[in-house]
């Protein structure tokens, strides 16, 4: 194993926090709802960024309101919450008859800098915020009810990407993307290091727009490369392997993994799922992975890209994958979730295979790639 974890397990056993401070996280929980619009607003008005630019003089409530066409009550119940939140801070006065003036703080900073809060803020806002309603009905029904605040017509988000509000499929695509694309220079040479790829066909399950794919054709140039994926995200991987000048070593497949009729096709070298099986329950994972058993040879390398919560590094990260599983229980599909390493591991196991390596800390959002083999 490669890549140890290196976060700490005393948050989830310990409860140490004083009395006073867990009844002020507590009060965090109750007014989220409010305080994300707030900051939402600080962000879409431009209060935020014109208060960052004004540096350390700051900004009183009149000038915002001027600069960001805004009353000055709605300017001064934005930012006084945004104090609440640390996301702004007072700049001290001179005198007491100086008006008070707000600066940016150190988490407003990364609602504007971030791009990893900006991909997360987006997708809760655009895609997950109003189906979030529906949590508690999606919880004991077992299916994404929140969905419906798109249509009524797809049983799962993966039917509706293609036919979302533009707004809502750009967001869902960055935050997909900004994950896994970061540990993509990472995995390539750990990939294409085994001798199963020389020269060798390698599948793509799950593979979406096509950015591992022609991430595969920039770094090899002998590779080829099936995209597996649903009819309308093949069409999209088509697309974008042509604009990319990989039209002739990408093609596709289309197929529901789900479909109990469909079977995948035989001749890989190695396979690869990255950001996949977190789209599936357990037991949907080992149907899924007794396919790829069925299709793979003894030497094939079945290569697996996941964020593993209890594999990373920081509380922020193990935080952050937690709460994405509620995305998948509302509004993605009802089933699946962010998995800890060895109940995956045992989901695909139970499929026949057995795990051959392990490389952890992939990417700055510490993904963990897997590689398993026949047994």
């Amino acid at each position: 194993m490669k890549g140890k974890r290196q976060l700490t397990q005393d948050f989830y056993y310990s409860d140490d926090i004083p009395a006073v401070e867990a009844k002020f996280e507590a009060q965090k929980i109750c007014f989220s709802p409010l305080a994300f619009q707030a900051v939402r607003s600080l962000l879409s008005l431009g209060i935020l960024q014109k208060i960052s630019d004004a540096g350390d003089t700051g900004l009183n409530r009149e000038e915002i309101a001027k600069q960001c066409s805004v009353s000055v009550y709605g300017a001064g119940v934005l930012a006084e919450t945004a104090l609440g939140m640390g996301v702004l801070k007072l700049r001290p006065s001179e005198n007491a008859q100086d008006e008070e003036r707000f600066v940016l703080g150190k988490i407003g900073w990364f609602f504007l800098e971030d791009n990893m809060t900006a991909a997360n803020f987006n997708f809760i806002n655009d895609v997950c915020y109003l189906g979030a309603h529906d949590l508690e009905k999606s919880i004991k029904t077992g299916k994404p009810q929140g969905l419906s605040v798109f249509g009524r017509q797809w049983k799962t988000i993966y039917e509706a990407l293609s036919s979302l509000p533009e707004k809502a499929k750009k967001s869902w695509f960055a935050f997909d993307h900004f994950y896994s694309d970061i540990a993509f220079p990472d995995a390539l040479p750990i990939v294409f290091s085994s001798p199963a790829l020389a020269a060798g066909r390698l599948f793509d399950i799950g593979g979406n727009t096509a950015k591992w794919a022609i991430a595969c054709c920039n770094y090899n140039k002998d590779v080829k490369i099936t995209i597996i994926d649903l009819p309308g995200q093949t069409e999209v991987a088509l697309q974008n392997a042509k604009a990319a000048g990989c039209e002739s070593r990408i093609d596709v497949f289309p197929c529901d993994v789900l479909d109990e009729k469909a079977a995948f096709p035989a001749g890989a070298a190695a396979i690869w799922m990255s950001q996949f099986l977190d789209c599936f329950s357990l037991e949907q994972v080992t149907a899924i992975m007794a396919k790829v058993y069925a299709a793979a040879e003894k030497d094939t390398d079945i290569w697996v890209l996941e964020p593993l919560w209890d594999m990373q590094r920081f509380q922020a990260s193990a935080f952050s994958l937690q709460a994405v599983s509620l995305y998948f229980t509302c509004m993605a599909n009802g089933c699946s979730k962010m998995y800890r390493y060895a109940e995956l591991c045992a989901a695909v196991e139970k499929a026949g295979f057995v795990l051959s390596e392990s490389h952890h800390n992939l990417g700055s959002n510490s993904y963990s790639l897997l590689r398993f083999r026949k047994k």
